[in-house]
Formats: structure tokens, C-alpha cells, sequence
């Protein structure tokens, strides 16, 4: 099954790992480390509660103005 992995820098170091499909999340110290654990996690999660539904989510960017 393909699902998305959308990554993020934790503040902290590392990176955050999220399945927008399932909402499971995680973390990694490497980009590799974090989709190995969100795969992991994601597994779990889909054991317990298969995907009824099929398809990506569209990801996409937008501009917020920030003011000075």
C-alpha cells in the first residue's frame, strides 16, 4: 500500500514524520529514521483500523502575510 509522508524539522533536531491518510505521527533523527518509524507506527495503526476509503490527500503550499 503507498501512503504520504509529510516531514517537518523538529525544533528539537531530527525530523517529525506525519500519514496524512491515517494521522499517525512520529519523529526520526534521520529523514530515513523518521519514515521507518512512521511506517511502523502507520502498520499499527492500520491493524486496528484498515482505511475504508482509497486515494491521496491533495498536498499543496500557501502564503499567510505576516506583518513586520
Amino acid at each position: 500500500m503507498e501512503l504520504t509522508a509529510v516531514l517537518t524539522h523538529a525544533e528539537e533536531g531530527g525530523f517529525i514524520a506525519l500519514n496524512p491518510e491515517t494521522g499517525t505521527t512520529t519523529q526520526g533523527e534521520t529523514i530515513e529514521e523518521a519514515i521507518d518509524n512512521l511506517k511502523d507506527a502507520t502498520a499499527l495503526y492500520l491493524a486496528e483500523f484498515p482505511l475504508t476509503k482509497g486515494g491521496h490527500p491533495v498536498v499543496t503550499m500557501f502564503t499567510v502575510p505576516v506583518s513586520a
